[in-house]
């Protein structure tokens, strides 16, 4: 697989940030080339052309349908992670899911 580029949408809180980090560790330990990036969700566009898979915070399922929107028309899978998932900072979860969003 080619390395992949997701990115994680929030409201601009750590959280983020260290649920990117805990899946790009859980990424190495399984030998799979991905990067994530935790961004705002008001800077999709400017990441638009660069990503293959969007998560999106629980915090922000209000406008999963909006965000969704977005990123169709160019084919980007898009998920929100689980509250369970997010809240323990589970990388391995995350990792997972985004492994599923390629599948399809």
């Amino acid at each position: 697989m080619d390395k992949k580029n997701v990115l994680l949408v929030c409201g601009g809180g750590a959280s983020s940030g260290f649920m990117a980090q805990n899946i790009r560790k859980a990424a190495k330990k399984r030998n799979i080339d991905i990067d994530v990036m935790a961004r705002s969700e008001s800077e999709i566009e400017d990441y638009i052309n660069e990503i293959d898979v969007l998560l999106i915070g629980p915090h922000l399922k209000y406008m999963e349908a909006d965000l969704r929107a977005k990123v169709e028309p160019y084919h980007i899978p898009a998920a929100v992670i689980d509250q369970s998932v997010y809240g323990l900072l589970d990388g391995n979860k995350g990792l997972d899911l985004i492994l599923e969003l390629l599948e399809k």
